[in-house]
Parts: structure tokens; sequence; C-alpha cells
């Protein structure tokens, strides 16, 4: 769900890095407030299509993106028509979808480094508070990192339950990834310690 950092001379990857953060977070409260029907998410999609186009990004690469989410706005869009409208649930998945679009352009356009360092500015004035910015940048390094070892681990789980023709079975799925995750988060874990990060 969060791309990789794809180099480019585009306008977007020109941004500096907060002024991508702040704009992705008004982009995504806009949508969410003002696309009301399905005629005006598709409007809305269509830009962000767009800045895709602007971005240089590959259609291929792009829809990488948003394939992992899929399967959640397909559960969402059913309860959506058995308690509301087809309509509400076009418009509901079609903000979500948005959302992760404009959050995925975002990361493949900016350097985590550049995101981490904007976030750890804006937090300096926080440090009268006793909060230490330079330890939650680092937290969200890791928690970004560890999206993707996620998805690592998800899809080979899969792979594995479809070889043994467990492909319905959610917890054929669900105990193999939890308890791999566990085991990732407590070797993480160790790393860190054993680097210092721990020591106060």
């Amino acid at each position: 769900m969060i791309g990789l950092y794809r180099p480019g001379t585009s306008l977007l990857h020109r941004m500096p890095a907060g002024l991508k953060l702040l704009l992705l977070i008004v982009s995504i409260l806009c949508a969410t407030i003002f696309a009301r029907t399905p005629i005006e998410v598709a409007a809305v999609a269509l830009v962000v299509a767009a800045l895709f186009g602007v971005a240089r990004i590959p259609v291929k690469i792009a829809l990488a993106q948003l394939r992992p989410v899929l399967w959640m706005l397909l559960i969402i869009g059913v309860f959506q028509i058995i308690i509301t409208t087809w309509q509400r649930a076009i418009v509901v998945c079609g903000v979500l979808l948005i959302s992760v679009a404009l959050a995925a352009l975002v990361t493949l356009t900016t350097r985590v480094t550049d995101m981490l360092d904007t976030v750890t500015r804006a937090l300096g004035p926080t440090r009268r508070l006793g909060v230490d910015p330079e330890r939650i940048g680092l937290m969200l390094a890791l928690a970004i990192r560890c999206i993707p070892i996620l998805a690592t681990i998800v899809h080979e789980v899969s792979e594995a339950r479809k070889a043994r023709g467990l492909q319905w079975s959610m917890t054929a799925l669900a105990t193999p990834v939890i308890v791999r995750a566990l085991r990732t988060a407590d070797a993480l874990g160790d790393a860190l310690v054993a680097r210092g990060v721990d020591d106060d």
C-alpha cells in the first residue's frame, strides 16, 4: 500500500515533503467532505489519475498500490449496499480508494528520509513537553519499513495456503501471518536493543 520512492524530476518530485504532506491531508479531507455523489467521486479520481501522470508513475506501479485494499473495499461496499444504497457504497469506497492513491503518490514521489525529517522538525516544539522527536521519527521509519515486510509475509503465507488447497480458510492465513509477524517484531526489537536504541 505504501510504495517505494521512485526517483524523478516531475513537479511532484520537486515539491517539499512538508508541503506534500499538508496537501495530502487537505486533499483527503476535501474529498471526504465534498465528494457526495458517484459522479463527483469519479471526477476526483480522474484528477488523482492525472497527478500520477504528472509524476510519470507507470500504470502498473500505480495499480499495484491499490491492489492490496481491493478486498477490503469489496467487503465495505457490500456492507454499505446492505445498510444504505449502491450510490453511497460507491462514494464511500471511492473516497477510500482515492485516499490510498494519494498517500501512495506521496510516498512514490518523496524520499522516506525527507518525510521523516519533516515530521521530526514539526515535532520540535514538543521537546518542552518531554517528547523525543527523533524517537518518533525512528518509530515512523520502522512502521513504514515494516509495511512491505508484512505484505510479503501475507503474500508468502497466502501462496502456501493455496498450495495446500486451503485458499478459503482464514485460519490457515491468519495464524501463520500472526506468528511470523510476531517473530519478525521480536527480531527487530532485539536488533534495536543490541544497537543501544533503547538506552536512555
